[in-house]
């Protein structure tokens, strides 16, 4: 058999591991993971006017921001060219920073059924880039987010802002909210996908 065409992504290394401890009865929670969670994560908070990014290093059990920011199209283009837009800055940034996942925010119930749809053409879009660029795509909902970044579920917005600020050493509270909030769905994804792998 030719092993060298095996080939295993983090997650799938780290569940590898786990069930070869367990196999041999090794307590594999005392294992130093060490670079086994050395990891850059792209988180989305999809919209259409504003699409908030936020791309993390999650290192050990440690975060570092590498890059944020907000992807805003004017009112005045028409919707293809501000989905193509959206869609070309979105790809220049996968491109330059090679996220090894990309963590984006789903959809809640909305009352403004307008809002809800323009919202979700930029989903998609999100989406759809990540997956061409060939980069596997989280999804988690606001109740997973606030619970995982600030360990309440119901937690305000202010509280996960502060949070996100505090976890990343952030001087102050990026801005705008929709920036902060795609941190936050990234910092998710990290603890998510430690959790995952203990599996």
């Amino acid at each position: 058999m030719n092993w060298s065409i095996i080939k295993l992504d983090r997650h799938h290394a780290c569940q590898f591991i786990v069930f070869i401890f367990l196999l041999f009865g090794v307590d594999y929670k005392s294992f130093t993971w060490g670079n086994l969670y050395n990891m850059v994560i792209m988180g989305i908070d999809p919209g259409f006017a504003i699409t908030g990014y936020g791309i993390v290093k999650y290192e050990g059990n440690k975060f570092s921001v590498i890059d944020y920011g907000a992807v805003t199209t004017a009112a005045s283009m028409e919707l293809p060219k501000r989905l193509l837009a959206l869609s070309c800055r979105l790809e220049e940034l996968i491109e330059k920073h090679k996220p090894d996942a990309v963590s984006i925010e789903e959809l809640f119930f909305n009352k403004n059924i307008k809002t809800a749809l323009t919202v979700g053409h930029g989903r998609g879009v999100a989406i759809l880039v990540a997956a061409k660029s060939g980069v596997d795509v989280f999804e988690y909902t606001p109740l997973q987010v606030k619970q995982s970044v600030v360990g309440y579920g119901r937690a305000e917005k202010s509280q996960m802002q502060q949070m996100v600020k505090a976890i990343l050493n952030l001087s102050s509270i990026p801005k705008p909210d929709d920036v902060a909030d795609a941190l936050a769905v990234a910092i998710c994804h990290g603890h998510s996908y430690k959790m995952m792998s203990y599996r």
